[in-house]
C-alpha cells in the first residue's frame, strides 16, 4: 500500500472518532475518569481509540497510542513505520467545552513524521499533510467522506484521484494572512508557564510590539502552519503523540520544529516518549 492510501484511511479515521467524540461531547453529561497520571479520561476518548484501531489495524502497521505506552521498547524499536495517535488531544479543553481539541493521526517512518492527520471535531474542520504533497485545511468533510468511502479498498489509480480531489477541495498551507499584524506567539490555553512568560517577554524586546494568542490541543502547531502565529514555544511536558501529526502539518506547510535548547530536531520512537521542550517556528 502506498502513502496515499494511508492518508485516505487516517483521514476517515479521525473523521470518524470526532463524530463519535461529538455524540459524547454534545450528550447531556459524561463521566470523567482519571488516568494513572492523574490526567482525565472520558468515554470520549475510548470511543475515539477503538475506532481509530479498527480503521488503522486493516493495514498491517504497528499502532501505539497512550493506551499502548507499555509496549516494550524492545519491540517498538524495530518498527520502521508506524502509526502514532492521539484519539483525543485536549482532553481539559473537552471537559471544559471549549471546542479546542483534536483527533491525531500521524504516520511516522524512521523516527520522523511523513504525514499527519488532525481533525476538529467541534469546528469540523479538518488539517492533513503528506511528504511530498504539502499541507492542507479543508472544512468540506462531507465531500472528503464520501470521496473516501468510493475508494477504501479500490485500485492504487482511484486512490490518487481520491486524493487529489481531496486536495482540489482544500487549502494550501500557508494561508496568506496580513503581514502587517503584529509578531504572534502561540501557547497553550491550560499550560501556561514562568518559563512562558519570560519567552513572550524575550520577544516583546526583540519585536517590540507582540501578540499572544492561546489555544488548547494541537490546534497551536495547526496555526502556525496556517500563518496565523509566527511562533510556538512549549516549555512543559508533552509526550509524542501529541506533537507527531501536528509536526507533519507544520513541515510540510514551510515550518521549523525544533528542540528548545539544542536546535535539534524532534525524533520519535524514543525509548522514553516524553518530548522535550520544543519550538515550532514559521
Amino acid at each position: 500500500m502506498n502513502d496515499k492510501f494511508y492518508l485516505l484511511t487516517a483521514v476517515t479515521a479521525a473523521i470518524d472518532a470526532g463524530h463519535a467524540i461529538l455524540d459524547v461531547y454534545r450528550s447531556p453529561d459524561f463521566e470523567v475518569e482519571e488516568k494513572a497520571d492523574k490526567s482525565p479520561l472520558t468515554l470520549a476518548d475510548k470511543r475515539s481509540h477503538e475506532i481509530i484501531v479498527q480503521r488503522l489495524g486493516k493495514l498491517d502497521l504497528p499502532i501505539l497510542s497512550e493506551e499502548g505506552k507499555n509496549i516494550p521498547y524492545e519491540e517498538r524499536k524495530k518498527w520502521d513505520t508506524y502509526w502514532l495517535i492521539d484519539p483525543l488531544d485536549g482532553t481539559k479543553e473537552f471537559i471544559k467545552k471549549n471546542g479546542e481539541f483534536t483527533v491525531n493521526i500521524a504516520l511516522i517512518r524512521d523516527r520522523k513524521p511523513a504525514g499527519g492527520v488532525i481533525y476538529v471535531p467541534d469546528k469540523n474542520v479538518l488539517y492533513f499533510a503528506l511528504d511530498s504533497l504539502g499541507s492542507f485545511k479543508t472544512d468540506s468533510i462531507d465531500d472528503i467522506e464520501a470521496i473516501n468511502r468510493q475508494v477504501i479498498g479500490s485500485a492504487a489509480e482511484s486512490t490518487a484521484e481520491a486524493v487529489d480531489s481531496i486536495i482540489e477541495a482544500a487549502t494550501t498551507l500557508p494561508v496568506s494572512y496580513s503581514t502587517n499584524r503584529p509578531f504572534t506567539i502561540i501557547g497553550s490555553r491550560s499550560h501556561a508557564s514562568p518559563e512562558l512568560e519570560a519567552f513572550v517577554e524575550e520577544k516583546r524586546q526583540e519585536h517590540g510590539e507582540v501578540e499572544f494568542i492561546s489555544a488548547g490541543s494541537s490546534l497551536k502547531l495547526c496555526l502556525v502552519a496556517e500563518g496565523r502565529a509566527d511562533i510556538y514555544p512549549r516549555t512543559g511536558p508533552t509526550m509524542e503523540w501529541d506533537t507527531a501529526a501536528g509536526q507533519a502539518i507544520a513541515e510540510n506547510a514551510g515550518c521549523k520544529v525544533f528542540q528548545y535548547d539544542t536546535n535539534e530536531p524532534l525524533i520519535y520512537n524514543k525509548e522514553n516518549l516524553l518530548n522535550p521542550w520544543f519550538v515550532v517556528l514559521r
